[in-house]
């Protein structure tokens, strides 16, 4: 009886140890208490940067923030890219990537904000938030659009979109990644 509870006040002492080593080394533990934002990237750290990309939808120049995702990580791959666009109820453009996006770690739907870059898994597509549109299955939110996102609202048409990686190019200044290589073609039909 007693090496039983020696046993088990060393392997309590032993747990304790690690659980404040690990709080102290800034990574989350099972005990921890999850992060407030949702949209902030869920494996950046704190010197590395979250990826960019550049966003050109018919004149319209925007970038995004990336989270960091199966599903963002599958875009990145398949960067430089053109998708052609079409508008869908006032409050989207969607067009069809050339491979689909991992949705290993997604939850089965989202509820999108005006300015989210997304993802919708049973199409294939990506999607440019900028209108209200509410929570359906297979919404991946794959970061946030900066920019005139209000200005997709003006385009008609299909139109030609080009996704390009940004790369950090000096204080405040980005450089566009991949340089003259021809951009991927997104799937027709």
């Amino acid at each position: 009886m007693r090496r039983r509870l020696t046993s088990l006040a060393a392997a309590a002492a032993l747990l304790t140890a690690c659980a404040a080593s690990e709080g102290g080394s800034g990574r989350s533990g099972r005990g921890s208490t999850p992060s407030a934002s949702p949209s902030k990237p869920s494996r950046t750290s704190a010197t590395e940067a979250p990826a960019r990309v550049e966003i050109v939808a018919g004149g319209v120049e925007l970038t995004a923030v990336l989270r960091d995702t199966a599903a963002t990580r599958d875009l990145l791959a398949q960067l430089p890219l053109t998708v052609t666009m079409r508008d869908h109820g006032g409050v989207e453009r969607t067009g069809p990537l050339p491979a689909r996006l991992s949705t290993a770690d997604a939850p089965a739907g989202a509820d999108p904000d005006v300015a989210d870059l997304g993802y919708y898994a049973p199409g294939g597509d990506l999607v440019l938030y900028y209108g209200d549109q509410s929570y359906f299955d297979g919404i991946v939110v794959l970061g946030r659009l900066d920019g005139d996102v209000g200005a997709l609202a003006g385009l008609t048409g299909d139109v030609v979109v080009e996704v390009r990686r940004l790369t950090a190019g000096g204080p405040g200044r980005d450089a566009r990644a991949g340089g003259g290589s021809r951009p991927r073609v997104g799937r027709r039909g």
